[in-house]
Order: C-alpha cells, then sequence, then structure tokens
C-alpha cells in the first residue's frame, strides 16, 4: 500500500466536564431510583475518564456543567430533545470543530489546503447535506473539483475504512493528497432513562475531531523518514455477535445497545486475529514497536492487553487518550496515532478499533520509505517468530 502520512491533527470542543460533574450532571437526566445515584457515580468512576468535551457546554463560569440543550428530566418528556434538534445542532457545530483539526494537519504536514486532491469524511454522529464535507471546501480554500466521499454511520472503527479508501486513492493516483478527517458529536446523543446500556454510553462517549493528510508514492514529499507509511489493513467480522452491538436512529436522538459481552468476545478473538494479520506480513506479535488500540471504555482495553499478553506500557497512549478525553468513537483512534507519531514510537505500529458487527478492524503502520515488512520466515526459523 502507499498511502505515506505527513500529517495529523487533532481538535475537541473548548469546554470540557470534569468525569465527576457529568455524573451529578447525569443524575438529574437518569432519574435513578431513591439510593442509586451512589451506583451511577460509580459508574462514571469505573471509566477511568478524567474529562470530555462537549459542543454543548457553555462558558461554565461558577457552574461546572453549564448547558441548555438537554432540559431537565421534570420538564421534558422522556426522551428530551427531537432527532431533528440534535442533527440541526450537528448541522452547526461538526464543520467548524472538524476544520479545527484540519487546520492543524495541514500545519503540521506542510501542504496547502489548495493542494488537496481528495477528501474523505468520516461520522457515525449526524447527517447534513450539504455537509461537513463541503463547508470544509467553503472555509479552508480547496479546490472546488476536489474529489469527496463520505464514509458515515459505521461507528467506532470508521476511521479505518475512511484510510481504506484514502489508501485506494493514493494507488490510483500515485501524486495524491488525500485528507481524512472524522468529527464526532457523540455528546448530542445523551439519552434520558436508566436503562444500564444506555447509562454506560453516556458516562463514556465524547466530542472530537482528528485529521490525516495521506500523500501517493510519486508525491514529491514521500518517502519520508519520519512518517508512518500504511502497510496493509485487514478487516474481521467476530462470530455470534451480531445483537452485541448496535447503534439505532431513534425519535430522540442515536441509541447504542451495548452488551456486557463485547470485552470478553473481543478478548477471546483478537489473539487468533492479530497473529493471523501479522503472520502475512513475516511478523509477530513480539515484531510490533507501538499498539494503537481504540479504548471502547477500560475493559475493553483491559481485555486487549491480557489476551495479547502486553505490559501495562504498551497502551498506554490509548489510556491516555480515553483519560483525557473519553471515546470520541471514530476520531478516538487518530489521537492515538497523532500521540504515538509526535513520540517518534518505533514502528511498525498496530492499530485496531471495533464496532457493530462486531466488527474488527485492524492496520498495519511502517516508517516512511520502507515497507515495514519482511518475507514470512522458512519453515526452519519459525521458531524464532513463536513468542
Amino acid at each position: 500500500m502507499s498511502l505515506e502520512i505527513l500529517g495529523i491533527g487533532t481538535a475537541t470542543p473548548p469546554w470540557q466536564i470534569a468525569q465527576g460533574d457529568a455524573a451529578r450532571l447525569a443524575a438529574g437526566f437518569a432519574r435513578p431510583e431513591a439510593g442509586r445515584e451512589r451506583a451511577l457515580a460509580a459508574i462514571y468512576r469505573q471509566t477511568r475518564i478524567r474529562s470530555r468535551g462537549s459542543v454543548l457546554l457553555d462558558d461554565p463560569g461558577p457552574e461546572p456543567y453549564a448547558q441548555t440543550f438537554f432540559p431537565p428530566a421534570a420538564e421534558t418528556d422522556a426522551g428530551g430533545p427531537s432527532t431533528a434538534a440534535r442533527m440541526k445542532r450537528y448541522a452547526v457545530e461538526a464543520g467548524r470543530l472538524a476544520a479545527d483539526g484540519v487546520r492543524t494537519a495541514l500545519e503540521r504536514s506542510g501542504i496547502a489546503a489548495t493542494s488537496v486532491t481528495h477528501l474523505v469524511t468520516c461520522s457515525c454522529t449526524g447527517f447534513a447535506n450539504p455537509g461537513v464535507d463541503l463547508e470544509l471546501v467553503a472555509t479552508l480554500g480547496m479546490p472546488a473539483d476536489v474529489s469527496r466521499t463520505h464514509v458515515g454511520f459505521m461507528g467506532c472503527h470508521g476511521a479505518f475504512n475512511a484510510i481504506r479508501v484514502a489508501a485506494a486513492f493514493a494507488e490510483a493516483e500515485p501524486d495524491a493528497v488525500v485528507l481524512v478527517v472524522c468529527v464526532e458529536l457523540c455528546s448530542l446523543h445523551f439519552q434520558y432513562g436508566s436503562r444500564s446500556d444506555l447509562l454506560v454510553a453516556n458516562s463514556i462517549f465524547a466530542d472530537g475531531a482528528a485529521a490525516i493528510v495521506g500523500i501517493g508514492a510519486n508525491h514529491p514529499r514521500a518517502a519520508g523518514q519520519h512518517t508512518w507509511r500504511l502497510a496493509r489493513q485487514w478487516s474481521q467480522i467476530l462470530p455470534d455477535s451480531a445483537d452485541d452491538m448496535g447503534w439505532t436512529i431513534g425519535d430522540h436522538g442515536f441509541e447504542m445497545n451495548l452488551s456486557a459481552r463485547v470485552p470478553g468476545i473481543i478478548g477471546g478473538e483478537i489473539p487468533g486475529l492479530v497473529a493471523r494479520s501479522l503472520a502475512t506480513q513475516g511478523l509477530a506479535r513480539a515484531d510490533v514497536g507501538a499498539w494503537a488500540v481504540h479504548p471502547g471504555g477500560p475493559r475493553v482495553l483491559a481485555n486487549v492487553q491480557e489476551a495479547l499478553g502486553l505490559d501495562a506500557s504498551a497502551l498506554a497512549a490509548s489510556q491516555a487518550v480515553l483519560g483525557d478525553h473519553g471515546n470520541m468513537s471514530s476520531a478516538t483512534i487518530l489521537f492515538i496515532l497523532e500521540r504515538l507519531l509526535r513520540d517518534d514510537t518505533p514502528a511498525p505500529c498496530l492499530a485496531m478499533a471495533f464496532g457493530p458487527g462486531l466488527t474488527a478492524e485492524l492496520a498495519l503502520f511502517s516508517r516512511g520509505g520502507t515497507t515495514g515488512t519482511r518475507e514470512p520466515p522458512h519453515p526452519s526459523s519459525s521458531e524464532s517468530h513463536r513468542r
């Protein structure tokens, strides 16, 4: 594959809410039975999230969680704002948050917006048309003939699908400059009530945007030594898991159904999937220099770490992004990759995320100018790759 990453930019809303304050705010919407406030607070503490950003937060002033979009439960019907109202707010907020991430990515890559030939946008938290893609073209001054593609409603692994599209463009047009943009406004879909999986979703999801500037093999900037090149991607639908995670459009926003089985399913399947995938590149688990694991929640990270036999430091970037920002759906993995690339982490890097299906998406990144792979080991030397 020939997509080389020149720069990654990330953006979060101007206001953040501490997780303890978020729990107190949620108690007013969940209307827990008497004595259940402590249980709700415990759910929020167990996420290991310190703070999260939301486009719905106002200048806090003396109030740590000022917002007016969601009325108190006692003043509205059971569902809160309608889906139409939430989508109207998405149309207002998504483009400008995305533009913040794009500006940083372009600056870090040294590429002008006028040089972008392909724009791939990704989001599962809102719909608008004209949408984020056209707003970015107008706001940033991209060419009117830029090729635009949108990857929608795929969930937390959507960035991998967007990167796959970008790589296909770079393969077809080796001098291409491809911009990948993920923007998610998960806080728009806060749900009222006390259903357990909705409480968990309310406790972990947040807003954020991230962008990648990538180039094809014939671009003058290709084969840089301090960039990452996409070496290979894999996709796998996990067995007997179709009902364990879902993202459906209701009358009052998008509703997540999330089974408690999800971390266990991932933990059971990921060792074999990682081993088979790396083997196609002549690599073993011990050859991986960096791990970028989407933090669907603390249990997902813990199960992946245990299943792969990784030490605690291997997932430090994933833990840090979860703690600082929460789960920003598709944008989250780009936040993790940005940290790893910024810190000059050893390659190859294996990235992964999980979403409805259940689906696992994996991507292997090498250093620019190298393939990041080697010939599969000869049978006589296979023992050296068995870790």
